[in-house]
């Protein structure tokens, strides 16, 4: 199949359904895409398929598929993108509430801080300092726990429920990824802790992203200074 499709995963109603390299597409099409998109979020994914990103663990592609179904639907009536996304984020989590972690012990009523250690899964030693701490998180966990949009990344200064001095990068970031959001995430974290609103560090955040994006040999350099330069 020609790029950025991958595989086909399925046909649900009039939509086939694919698994896409996201890397490709944020490098060639939108560096917005994060892990899927229907055509009324993005104009250049036909009217008639759902894409996601492919997957390192893989286990969502159900809950994305029926966030598309409702986004797409209510886009298509003329609904504004952030009534629709509301509106298919709370179908979602819907749907999430019957997951696995609930059976595992996962309830409600606890204090969402107790699973902060299962949430965490890998301490990434290389780009933690004395004054942040860089984690591979369960993505998964964090949505259903959470906040339903997590995807790729997030920060202290953005997220209230990430600890102090953490960054947290979603485990189903491809290995190629992950230092392209870590960049966007630490830089961004940066111009926030220095008293930047959100809006305006994320644009800075997503243009640094984007320079790397197409200067990779600039991209070590660069956030090494962006780690060493956080606080």
């Amino acid at each position: 199949m020609k790029k950025p499709y991958i595989k086909k995963i399925t046909t649900v109603s009039k939509f086939n359904v694919f698994f896409v390299d996201g890397k490709y597409v944020r490098d060639r099409l939108s560096e917005e895409f994060t892990n899927f998109g229907q055509h009324f979020g993005f104009r250049f994914i036909p009217k008639n398929e759902f894409w996601i990103d492919r997957a390192r663990t893989p286990g969502e592609e159900k809950f994305f598929v029926d966030h598309m179904l409702v986004e797409n639907r209510l886009m298509a009536e003329g609904m504004g993108y952030d009534d629709a996304l509301a509106r298919a984020d709370r179908a979602e989590m819907k749907e999430r509430r019957k997951t696995e972690y609930l059976k595992k012990g996962i309830r409600p009523r606890r204090k969402k801080s107790e699973y902060i250690l299962k949430i965490h899964k890998k301490l990434l030693k290389r780009y933690s300092t004395s004054k942040i701490q860089v984690w591979i998180v369960d993505g998964e966990m964090v949505r259903d726990l959470y906040f339903i949009d997590f995807t790729e990344g997030g920060h202290d200064k953005v997220y209230k429920f990430v600890p102090p001095g953490e960054v947290w990068l979603d485990d189903d970031l491809q290995l190629k990824e992950i230092k392209y959001v870590l960049i966007h995430e630490v830089h961004e974290r940066r111009l926030m802790a220095q008293g930047w609103p959100y809006f305006k560090a994320h644009r800075s955040a997503s243009h640094i992203e984007y320079h790397c994006r197409h200067h990779p040999a600039e991209l070590d350099k660069t956030l090494q200074k962006e780690i060493d330069k956080n606080r």
